[in-house]
């Protein structure tokens, strides 16, 4: 056997992974340049099924019980995937002894196999001992919508806030009908996970009390996401958006908010993020909010060279974060907006939009335009494009925006397929 040939399908394929980790969130791709990374991310995976048991010996299962998050996510993958006689044993066994970072690792892995693949003590794990194993099994069987309903309805009210927040996830996306009183229980909860994990099913299911968990969330300023402003933002309701929109006094919101502010599809908003463009350390999520409403690409005359940053002292080391995630965010591959010109095409093109209407990047806002913006848009707004449409489908149409490429378009082709009733 060529061992260098594996080897290299192995490198390549951690490799190829990451990348296409990073690319699901990158505010400069789309889903038509997501799908040949995709491809040769599973080609080398192929390539590594391809060597059977002797490749696996040699390859897989050290890079099994290493360190690395990334050859772990490989290995438990290509195992599976490849039916390895005793790789599902091999895998629990991994499970069971792995540290945070192995283990979401090793859910990632799961929740990118197909159901048919997954190994048969996933669907036993929810009656683990182990919270932690537990949740790794709701967060998966959720991911793929298919988490039992009775041990979604037994975890809800853990005292583990993780725990309850996963099995919350999980109903949420099974489509397991909850009672009220559990759900407002979960709503009021003291813990910022529990909440909005309680925040995102309430919203699906149209529950009444959603609306002021956001709220009451927004004003404790304990958010652990900005989902609670996603949520008041989507509704574009007139007077919430206003109340949003005096958040952006708050520098620690002020992100948030712009971020929120760009789903929102109103005018008004988009007037709004115009003024923060001036401001240096949101410029350019202003921008971004901007263009998702209005349709302006910025891009060409509408960016601004980037100043000239200089040259910072380094940190003394007893001073420094030394658990500070350093690798590349998506907001860092954002266009800086040029203020000035997007301004004056703003005076020319505001005129003939309606302050009444919701907006999608320049376009009436519908679901044949919301369906279209998640095939077209970037990859950093589908994940909550996709949300609104879990929202106005009240669950129906759950777009797995994190999966592989063949699955969302499956999802997004049932959608299409689907009657307008279900489109909301």
């Amino acid at each position: 056997m060529r061992w260098d040939i594996y080897e290299q399908h192995l490198e390549e394929t951690a490799f190829l992974w990451s990348q296409w980790e990073q690319a699901l969130v990158a505010p400069d791709h789309v889903l038509a340049e997501v799908m040949p990374l995709e491809e040769r991310l599973h080609a080398h995976v192929d390539g590594l099924i391809l060597g059977g048991e002797p490749a696996a010996k040699r390859l897989l299962l050290p890079a099994l019980a290493s360190d690395e998050p990334e050859l772990i996510r490989t290995a438990a993958f290509a195992l599976l995937l490849g039916r390895t006689p005793g790789s599902p044993d091999m895998v629990l066994e991994r499970v069971r002894s792995a540290d945070d970072a192995a283990l979401a690792a090793l859910q990632r892995a799961l929740e990118l196999l197909e159901p048919s693949h997954f190994p048969p003590w996933l669907q036993l794990l929810p009656q683990d001992e182990n919270p932690r194993l537990r949740i790794l099994a709701l967060e998966v069987l959720g991911f793929h919508q298919c988490a039992p309903a009775a041990v979604c309805r037994a975890l809800v009210s853990h005292e583990s806030p993780k725990l309850a927040a996963a099995a919350l996830r999980a109903a949420c996306r099974s489509h397991v009908e909850l009672a009220s009183a559990v759900l407002e229980q979960a709503l009021a909860s003291s813990s910022p996970e529990v909440r909005d994990a309680a925040i995102e099913t309430g919203a699906v299911k149209g529950h009444r009390a959603t609306r002021a968990a956001c709220w009451a969330a927004i004003q404790s300023r304990a958010l652990a996401s900005p989902l609670p402003l996603l949520f008041l933002a989507l509704s574009g309701d007139e007077r919430e958006l206003k109340q949003l929109q005096a958040l952006l006094a708050d520098e620690v919101l002020r992100p948030d908010v712009l971020w929120a502010l760009g789903f929102s599809g109103r005018i008004a908003c988009a007037d709004t993020c115009l003024e923060f463009m001036r401001q240096k350390s949101v410029a350019a999520l202003a921008g971004e909010a901007f263009s998702a409403i209005t349709g302006l690409r910025i891009e060409g005359p509408y960016t601004a060279k980037p100043e000239d940053s200089e040259p910072q002292e380094p940190i003394p080391l007893e001073q420094e974060n030394l658990d500070a995630d350093l690798g590349p965010k998506p907001t860092n591959a954002l266009p800086l907006p040029h203020a000035d010109a997007i301004s004056a095409w703003w005076q020319q093109a505001r005129p003939q939009m309606e302050p009444q209407r919701r907006y999608l990047e320049g376009r009436p806002f519908d679901s044949q335009i919301l369906l279209d913006a998640l095939m077209h848009t970037s990859m950093r707004r589908r994940h909550v494009l996709a949300l609104e449409f879990a929202l106005r489908s009240r669950g129906a149409h759950q777009v797995p925006t994190r999966a592989f490429v063949d699955r969302q378009i499956g999802a997004l082709r049932a959608v299409r397929a689907g009657s307008p009733a279900t489109l909301g």
